[in-house]
């Protein structure tokens, strides 16, 4: 198939595709031809004409099933773009590969694969699809978001800036904002949901440790001091840019997560928890299969609707220790991000912002051939200077201060 140089696919119409498309069409001399896809045209065409009208780029809608390898791959075929953004469900991760496969076109993705029918996110099966990505001669590019993605890419920079080796990573996550509803999640309800239900595991002195669930009882969390946003409580939580990072960050003894959350939100997960509503198990309703996290999702608010009040900060960043000719030393390199300002810009609150920003200039990097390889690839294995100049121009600057390491036990 031969490929339309500048042309680009976007998968995915939730609040990060729409805050993608805007960024494309805003660097619209790298990605001349714009197509945003989703399995219903409502969301494409409206934001298509916010697009049309914020920055006067026409882009062209599609409707595709993300599940079906075959549908997608008869879209790729029709308008042969140079590239794929999937930033649709992570379920459909690998029938997205799949048709980038069958067409020779390059893949970008913000989440890694996991299960419909179990809570268990990890990349052995996007990895696995190493040799045939590479026997292609095409590249796919993991976990391209802000974290992960942009974590990733921090503690890459400053291993390359600053360190030998790297001793300590911890990433910090904080929302510090507030969209005036009694619950309701930042990113899709039922991945959200899974992903900070399950039980956290951290990497030290070479395995992964177990603790309790975010909501449960005995769960690790500690108060942390954020840049401009301050004191907010902060949980250890399993993320999936830690599983990738352990295998390529030279002496990491230590490496954990956290992200805030408050106290009413925690309380409304365990109640959820307690109903059962958070279930991914079917269950019988009126004669037909549910799946409550399903349902859920559908009675909670739409993400991208919570950007229309969302006040506050984000603040996201990577405190690394590390050596350098024997001396050791910490850094703390972060971002602060506002909710307001990533609503007047493109009509998206913070989280798909720092989402969105991030999935467009690892594009970027693929699309112009500053990032180029054959098969797949974690962010923290690209040249990290290219993508966080890119990111940081495209909305997303990053501080690096000289920091004090956290305490082994909290």
């Amino acid at each position: 198939m031969t490929k339309n140089t500048g042309c680009v696919l976007i998968i995915g119409a939730g609040g990060v595709g729409s805050v993608v498309a805007h960024k494309c069409a805003q660097n619209k001399d790298v990605f001349t031809k714009i197509h945003l896809a989703s399995r219903s045209i409502g969301k494409p065409n409206a934001i298509k004409k916010d697009i049309k009208k914020r920055w006067g780029v026409s882009i062209t809608t599609h409707i595709v099933d993300a599940d079906k390898s075959k549908q997608v791959a008869a879209l790729i075929r029709k308008i042969k773009p140079a590239l794929v953004i999937n930033v649709a469900l992570p379920y459909q991760d690998l029938a997205i590969m799949d048709a980038c496969l069958a067409t020779g076109v390059h893949y970008v993705d913000t989440a890694n694969y996991e299960p419909r029918d179990k809570a268990k996110f990890e990349y052995k099966w996007q990895w696995a699809y190493q040799n045939k990505f590479k026997k292609k001669g095409i590249m796919a590019v993991l976990g391209a978001g802000f974290d992960p993605g942009v974590s990733n890419a921090y503690c890459a920079y400053v291993l390359k800036k600053h360190f030998d080796t790297v001793r300590f990573v911890d990433i910090l996550d904080a929302n510090a904002g507030s969209h005036e509803k009694a619950f309701a999640t930042n990113f899709n309800p039922e991945i959200n949901i899974r992903e900070v239900t399950q039980t956290v595991r951290h990497w030290a002195n070479g395995k992964w440790i177990e603790t309790p669930a975010v909501m449960d009882k005995g769960s690790v969390h500690f108060s942390f001091d954020y840049p401009i946003a301050g004191p907010k409580e902060s949980y250890l939580l399993y993320h999936e840019e830690m599983e990738s990072l352990v295998k390529h960050l030279p002496g990491l003894e230590r490496m954990r997560f956290w992200m805030t959350f408050s106290e009413n939100y925690l309380n409304h997960l365990r109640v959820m928890e307690n109903i059962g509503i958070s279930s991914i198990k079917p269950i019988d309703f009126q004669g037909k299969k549910i799946v409550p996290i399903e349902f859920l999702k559908a009675i909670l608010p739409d993400p991208a609707s919570l950007a229309t009040k969302y006040t506050g900060k984000t603040v996201i960043g990577c405190i690394v220790t590390g050596v350098k000719d024997g001396k050791e030393s910490t850094k703390y390199i972060y971002n602060v991000c506002d909710h307001e300002e990533s609503f007047k810009e493109v009509g998206s609150q913070a989280i798909s912002y720092t989402t969105g920003v991030p999935a467009m200039s690892a594009a970027l990097m693929v699309m112009k051939g500053i990032w180029s390889g054959k098969g797949v690839f974690n962010i923290e294995q690209l040249d990290p200077e290219p993508f966080l100049e890119t990111v940081s121009k495209n909305g997303l600057p990053f501080t690096v201060v000289d920091y004090t390491p956290l305490p082994e036990k909290i």
